[in-house]
C-alpha cells in the first residue's frame, strides 16, 4: 500500500483531535490518507483497549481513511528506544507515505512529544539502504508537525478546515468513552455537550489567523519555497 498522507500519533483519537480536519480534507480530495496509532490507550482513565479499538474503527470510516493500524506500544511508555523507532520505520517502508504528520516535539504529555521525536528519526531510518528492515528504503517527502495543543508555538501554516469541521467533530465523537457526563467538570474529559464549543474555539482561533472560520495549525522545520509573491494567500493589511 502507498499512502499520500500518514498521521502518526500516540493514542487512538489523537489524530482526530489534532489534525482530523486536515486528514479528512486530504481524503476527500482523493488522496490516500492513513493513521498509525502507537498505543492502544490502555493507561487512560476511561475506556479500555478493546473499546477504544472499536471507536477508532468507527472514526476511521468517518474520516475516509484508506488504512489504519496500531503498533501496540505501551501506553505512557513511548520512549526513545531503538526497537520502537525501527518498528515505526518498518511501517513507513510498507506504507510509503509522501507526507507524514507528527505531534509537535514539545508538549504536556510525554507520549505525544516523544512520538514526534522518534517519528522523525524513524522517517530517517526508513531510508537507510543497509538497515536490516523489511521492505525497500523509503523516506517521506514532507514531515509536518501538528501544534493544535501547543498554542504558544506560532504555526508555519494553517489549513482551512471550515468545510471539514463538522465531520472532524463527528470523528471525535466516535470516542464516546472519553467524554464526561455533564456534572463532571474535569478539563481532560469535556462533557459531550461542550465538545463542539471547546474544539470549535480552538479551531476558530487558528482559523482567524488566515481569515477563515476554522483552521488547524502546523509547523515545518524547513523554510517553504514560494514561486509567485503576487498570488500568496492571506492578506498582510
Amino acid at each position: 500500500m502507498e499512502l499520500d498522507v500518514l498521521s502518526i500519533a500516540a493514542h487512538p483519537d489523537d489524530t482526530e483531535l489534532t489534525c482530523g480536519g486536515t486528514v479528512i480534507k486530504m481524503a476527500a480530495a482523493g488522496y490516500r490518507a492513513g493513521a498509525l496509532d502507537l498505543t492502544a490507550g490502555e493507561m487512560g482513565t476511561r475506556g479500555n483497549p478493546e473499546l477504544r479499538e472499536r471507536e477508532a474503527s468507527r472514526a476511521e470510516r468517518v474520516m475516509g481513511l484508506a488504512h489504519r493500524e496500531n503498533l501496540f506500544m505501551p501506553d505512557s511508555g513511548v520512549e526513545h528506544r531503538r526497537e520502537y523507532k525501527l518498528k515505526i520505520a518498518e511501517r513507513i517502508r510498507a506504507l510509503k507515505p509522501r507526507t507524514v504528520i507528527l505531534p509537535f516535539w514539545e508538549g504536556r504529555h510525554p507520549d505525544h512529544y516523544t512520538t514526534g521525536q522518534i517519528g522523525y528519526e524513524a522517517c530517517f531510518l526508513a531510508g537507510l539502504k543497509n538497515l536490516p528492515l523489511d521492505g525497500n528504503p523509503w523516506r517521506p517527502r514532507k514531515i509536518i508537525y501538528s501544534t493544535l495543543y501547543v498554542p504558544s508555538v506560532r504555526p508555519t501554516f494553517v489549513v482551512d478546515i471550515t468545510k471539514q469541521f463538522d465531520k472532524k467533530l463527528k470523528a471525535i465523537l466516535c470516542y464516546a468513552s472519553q467524554f464526561s457526563p455533564r456534572q463532571d467538570s474535569q478539563n481532560l474529559f469535556p462533557a459531550r455537550a461542550d465538545l463542539r464549543e471547546r474544539v470549535g474555539s480552538l479551531a476558530r482561533h487558528f482559523g482567524l489567523m488566515i481569515g477563515v472560520r476554522y483552521g488547524e495549525p502546523f509547523v515545518t522545520r524547513e523554510v517553504a519555497a514560494v514561486e509567485d509573491i503576487v498570488t500568496m494567500p492571506v492578506r498582510s493589511v
